[in-house]
């Protein structure tokens, strides 16, 4: 590229393992910034983080950790200090980042009563490959797989940042002619209307939705909900239609479910914390 907008920029890709997929009532149990300084000097940061919660079995089989392996780690409160010092001021790369990761970011300051970093900007690979209409599946192995990109231990959070910085180099170095432009006007251009009215959670590109049963017929929203992804409640929330139709949910516990048993159980927890 002739034209490097992340030139002299401290650049990190960034990446959360947590107890969960809501923001509201998960945590955090480990985080990476992977990249470099303005001077171009390394940053390689992974470090685990105690959630002060049980880690559910769920979350387990998709990352592996333990409830042994954080629990003499620092809580976040702890590591704010380090975390502040890099991502202040740094453009932070990361896979569905806005919906995701910062968001939990957000919360853990502010039940430290702290105020989060402010990052130069807030670069959304997911976000990108929509934008350049890239075609489904849009996960990040899958991208990785376009891209050419080696995904060794997926679902660790350094894995997860160092693929993603690379993931987008690959894809600036592809179309290079929307980055020639400020390194603000490249953020705001990806992150609105980033997303085709069509693909918004009442159209289709589930795709681009982590799955909660092994055929994608429940996806979990960015902001941590389970939703339907079939039916004649395609769209809606599952607890959009515990108020509307309960007997639907009452079916997709039983076992005459069109989901699979891992699925049904997950969805039984949900519901009795609710």
């Amino acid at each position: 590229m002739t034209h490097d907008p992340l030139a002299g920029c401290r650049v990190l890709g960034f990446d959360l393992e947590t107890t969960g997929l809501n923001r509201k009532s998960h945590r955090i149990i480990q985080y990476a910034l992977v990249g470099c300084d303005n001077d171009g000097s390394e940053i390689n940061i992974e470090e685990l983080v105690n959630p002060e919660r049980k880690i559910p079995s769920a979350a387990t089989q998709v990352h592996g950790f333990y409830d042994a392996d954080v629990s003499k780690a620092p809580i976040f409160a702890e590591v704010i200090p380090t975390f502040s010092k890099y991502v202040e001021g740094a453009v932070i790369v990361g896979h569905n980042v806005r919906n995701f990761d910062w968001p939990f970011i957000e919360n853990e300051y502010l039940r430290a009563g702290e105020l989060a970093p402010v990052p130069l900007a807030i670069i959304d690979t997911l976000q990108l490959a929509r934008r350049l209409r890239i075609p489904s599946p849009r996960t990040l192995a899958a991208l990785c797989i376009r891209y050419d990109i080696e995904l060794h231990n997926a679902h660790t959070a350094g894995a997860d940042s160092a693929a993603t910085l690379l993931l987008l180099w690959r894809m600036m170095a592809d179309n290079p002619a929307p980055f020639r432009r400020p390194l603000k006007d490249i953020e705001s251009w990806i992150a609105h209307d980033g997303q085709d009215a069509e693909e918004s959670l009442l159209g289709p590109g589930y795709d681009d939705l982590e799955k909660v049963d092994r055929a994608g017929r429940l996806r979990v929203s960015g902001e941590g909900d389970i939703i339907l992804a079939f039916g004649r409640h395609r769209g809606k929330t599952v607890g959009e239609v515990c108020d509307i139709d309960a007997s639907y949910i009452n079916w997709l516990l039983s076992s005459r479910s069109p989901v699979d048993s891992v699925a049904r159980e997950q969805l039984r927890k949900m519901l009795a914390s609710n």
